[in-house]
C-alpha cells in the first residue's frame, strides 16, 4: 500500500465536504449494484469492544458483498484483552498492548475497524478519543471508527437519507432533539448529527431540556464553525414547539448531561422531568411533513411513540439499511487507495 496516500476514517472532520459527498455517490451506485469483486481478496479486521447489530452486521455483510473477507474480534471475549495507554506497566487483566495488536494486524489486513465507547468515568480524558487514535498511531493501514466519541459511519447514512428524501440538503431545517432515557448514554451520535448537518449547509437547531445537556464544547464550535462556512445556520433552543415548528427532518437521541459525566445517579435527578421531550405526532405535525429518523435501537415510547414510529415519515429503517451501502462505498475508497472527491470546503 502507497501509505503516502493513506488515509483514516476516524471523524468527519478530517474529511471534506466534497470528499464526503463522493462516498455518498458511490453508496448511491452501490444500492443499485451490490455485489461486485473490487474488493476481491481484500481483508478488514473488525474489533468490538461493545455490542453491535447494524455495525457489526453491515460491515461484514458489505464486506462480502465486496468479495472481501471480514474477521470479527472481540478483545476481552474471544480475543485478548488490549491495552490502550502508553507507560503502562500491564500487571492487569490486558494481554497486549494495542501497538503489538495492530501492528500485526496491519500485517494480516487491509484496514482495522475499532467501536470502542467511551468509559463514562473522565470526560477530560474520553474526549480526547484515545482509543481509536491510539489504535491509528501504531496501524500501518487504514483504520475506521466504528464509534468512539462520534459515529462517522452513522453520518454518512444519515446523509444519505436525508438526500434520499429531501434531495439537496442546503438550507432545510434539521431539528436534532435529545429524548429522555432510563440511564445517560454516549454522546457520539449527537456530536455526529451536528457535524453532518452543519457541513452539509443545514438550517440546524439544537434542542435541549437545559443547558447541561449541550455538547462539548469542541463540538458545539465545529457546528458553528460549519455553519458558517457551509452557509447554514446552527441555532439552541429549550423550546419544543420552536424547534419542531416548519421542520423538514427531526432526529432524535438521548445522551447523558456532561456535567454529570461519571455521576448517573445525579445526572437521573436532573433528566427525570423531561419525559414529555419524547418524539410524538403532536410535535411531528408542526412540521412541515418532516421525516423522522434515529440511530436505532430505539425504545419506543420512551424516545419515539409507536404512532411515529409506525408512520410513513420514519425513515429510521431506510437509514440503517443505509449503513451497509456507504460503508461499503467507505471500505472501497480507503481499501482501494482511492482518493474522494476534489477541492476543499
Amino acid at each position: 500500500m502507497d501509505t503516502n496516500k493513506m488515509r483514516h476514517f476516524l471523524t468527519t472532520e478530517d474529511w471534506t465536504r466534497p470528499e464526503l459527498q463522493a462516498l455518498l455517490d458511490a453508496a448511491d451506485d452501490l444500492r443499485r449494484q451490490p455485489v461486485n469483486d473490487q474488493l476481491r481478496g481484500k481483508t478488514i479486521a473488525l474489533m468490538f469492544l461493545n455490542p453491535s447489530l447494524r455495525t457489526r452486521s453491515s460491515f461484514e455483510i458489505g464486506a462480502f458483498q465486496l468479495g472481501a473477507h471480514a474477521v470479527v474480534l472481540e478483545p476481552g471475549k474471544a480475543a485478548w484483552g488490549i491495552e490502550f495507554e502508553r507507560g503502562v506497566v500491564m500487571d492487569g487483566d490486558a494481554e497486549e498492548h494495542i501497538a503489538e495488536v495492530a501492528g500485526v494486524l496491519s500485517r494480516y489486513c487491509d484496514a482495522i475497524a475499532l467501536r470502542a465507547f467511551p468509559l463514562f468515568k473522565d470526560w477530560s480524558h474520553d474526549r480526547q478519543d484515545p482509543v481509536i487514535r491510539a489504535l491509528a498511531e501504531y496501524a500501518s493501514v487504514p483504520v475506521i471508527n466504528m464509534e468512539t466519541i462520534v459515529h462517522p459511519c452513522q453520518e454518512l447514512a444519515l446523509m444519505r437519507t436525508i438526500q434520499d428524501h429531501l434531495g439537496a440538503p442546503d438550507g432545510r431545517k434539521f431539528v436534532l432533539t435529545w429524548t429522555w432515557h432510563p440511564r445517560p448514554l454516549n454522546t457520539a451520535v449527537a456530536n455526529s448529527a451536528l457535524l453532518i448537518a452543519t457541513k452539509f449547509g443545514m438550517d440546524v437547531t439544537l434542542l435541549v431540556p437545559d443547558d447541561a445537556y449541550l455538547l462539548d464544547e469542541h463540538f458545539m464550535d465545529a457546528a458553528h464553525y460549519q455553519a458558517e462556512s457551509s452557509g447554514g445556520r446552527f441555532n439552541i433552543t429549550h423550546n419544543i414547539e420552536k424547534a419542531y415548528t416548519d421542520a423538514d427532518f427531526v432526529y432524535a437521541k438521548s445522551w447523558g448531561a456532561l456535567p454529570f459525566y461519571g455521576r448517573p445517579e445525579e445526572e437521573a435527578q436532573l433528566r427525570a422531568p423531561y419525559r414529555h421531550f419524547m418524539v410524538d405526532g403532536a410535535k411531528m405535525a408542526l412540521t412541515r411533513n418532516a421525516r423522522f429518523s434515529h440511530c436505532l435501537p430505539l425504545r419506543r415510547n420512551v424516545k419515539a411513540s409507536d404512532e411515529v414510529m409506525d408512520a410513513d415519515y420514519c425513515v429510521a429503517i431506510d437509514e440503517a439499511e443505509n449503513r451497509l451501502h456507504v460503508q461499503k462505498a467507505l471500505m472501497t475508497a480507503l481499501l482501494n487507495n482511492q482518493e474522494q472527491g476534489e477541492g476543499t470546503d
